[in-house]
Formats: structure tokens, sequence, C-alpha cells
């Protein structure tokens, strides 16, 4: 009544066609790997094929095209992020290779050059000498302005000190004058029998010491270096003579008097020097 299928172990079972199909697949990618990278499976090295080694197999190639796909993809991820960016990633490489470019080039321009560069060279070695003569020659300009400025400014400033220089020579006489009148008066004749002398010598006395204030007011100093060493810049040497209790090379007499002004020696003062016995 019931038809009996054919037994498991038969060659028309459905076990014994999926094995068939198996080892066909098998079979065929087992060339084409072998066509493609050379790989031997291990069942041909010891001649035996059994389902587990298939099955093993199968496994392993479906693992090694995982593999390939995943590397696709990165690959296919990377070139869209170096199309996006690619400046980021490629910034050092360039730039070295730049360098070694820019070097190479250096090279080649340090061995050889052009007659054109040449000529640039040596206009350029010109202009540069000319430029150190010119920025040398104005440096020099500007020392001397700065030497004639301040020439000038010591010159104002020796102006407004001895501009009265002559004015007060001039008015040396007139107290060398006042001053005699007042020595020549006897003190004994000033007395009350002689009023109107006793007033005139006052009055002499006091313009002598008024017109002294005017001379300290602008600078003008008496000098009357009695007593003092001879120095040849303030005084004037008129004799030389032995004198008794002075030192030799000191001042022994007065005959006119001197004057400095603002320290610069107006005039000297006439005197006598001391010398050994």
């Amino acid at each position: 009544m019931f038809s009996q299928g054919p037994a498991v172990g038969s060659e028309g079972s459905p076990l014994q066609k999926r094995k068939s199909k198996m080892y066909y697949l098998f079979t065929e990618s087992r060339c084409q790997e072998k066509e493609e990278h050379g790989y031997v499976p291990p069942e041909e090295i010891d001649g035996s094929v059994t389902p587990a080694r298939v099955l093993d197999f199968r496994w392993l190639k479906m693992a090694h095209w995982s593999l390939r796909v995943l590397r696709q993809r990165c690959l296919v991820s990377v070139s869209q992020t170096l199309l996006r960016n690619p400046s980021r990633f490629l910034c050092t490489a360039v730039q070295q290779k730049n360098g070694q470019a820019e070097d190479d080039h250096s090279g080649t321009q340090k061995t050889e050059q052009s007659p054109a560069e040449k000529q640039l060279a040596e206009e350029k070695a010109k202009l540069e000498e000319q430029f150190k003569e010119i920025n040398d020659k104005y440096k020099r300009a500007l020392a001397d302005t700065e030497n004639l400025r301040q020439r000038c400014q010591k010159l104002v400033e020796e102006a407004k000190l001895y501009g009265i220089q002559g004015f007060c020579k001039d008015l040396l006489e007139v107290a060398d004058i006042l001053e005699k009148a007042t020595e020549s008066v006897p003190k004994e004749e000033l007395s009350r029998q002689n009023p109107h002398l006793k007033n005139l010598y006052d009055g002499l006395l006091m313009t002598e010491v008024q017109i002294q204030k005017v001379f300290t007011k602008h600078g003008l100093v008496k000098l009357n270096p009695l007593g003092a060493k001879f120095d040849p810049y303030e005084h004037e040497a008129l004799f030389h003579a032995a004198v008794e209790g002075k030192d030799p090379g000191t001042v022994a007499l007065v005959t006119k008097v001197g004057y400095k002004l603002h320290g610069r020696t107006l005039r000297p003062a006439l005197v006598g020097v001391a010398k050994a016995p």
C-alpha cells in the first residue's frame, strides 16, 4: 500500500544528493582558489575528502569572502573621507614631497645658473654696494649735523653768558677809578671839621659798593690774589722780588685787581711775585 522510498545510504537518497552537491561546490571552489591564489586545500595533501572537511572548508570560504567584503567597505569609506577633505590626510606627505622637490630644485639652481640669473646676481651685488655707500654717507651727514647743532647751541649759550664782556671791560675802568679815589682820601681828613669831604667820600664809597653788587649779579667777580699762589691763568706777573715773610711763588704785591666773568678770566690781576732770596 505504501511505496517504500530509497534507502538512506542508497545513491538516489536526498542525503546522498546533498553530499554530491556539496562535493561539487567544494571542487569548483577549490579549482578557483588554485587558479587565483595557488591555494592547496589540506585534503589534497593526504588525499582524503570527507564531509566534515568539506563543511570546514565552506566555513573558511565564507570567512574569506566576509573579510574581502569588509576590506572593500573600509576602502570605500576611506576614499569618501579623502574626497571630502584630502588636504588633511595628504598635507604631511605633500609637504615632505614639496620639501624634497625644493631641495632638489635649489641644488640644481646652485649647481647650474643661467646667464640671466648671473646678471641679476651681479646687479644685486652692485646695488648692495651702492646702498652701503649711501647709508654710510647718510650716517656721516647725520653725525655732522648733530655736531653742528651742538656747536651752535654751545655758541648761543656762551653768547648769552659772555655777550656783555665788552661792556664789562669798559666798566672795569670806572670801578678802578672809584677805588683809587676812595683810597686817595686820607683818613685824618675825614672829620667833622671837613663835612663836605666826608660826604663826598661816603658817596664814592657807596657807589663803589653798589657797582660791585651789580658786577656780582651779572657774574663778574673781583680778584685780589694778595698772598695767594701765582696762577698764570688768572695773574700777570709784572716783576719778581725777594720779599721777607713771603714764600717763593706767591703774590707779594697787587698793582691792579683782576676780574672773572662766569668763571672765565676777563682781566688778569697785575701782581708782583716773591722769589727766593
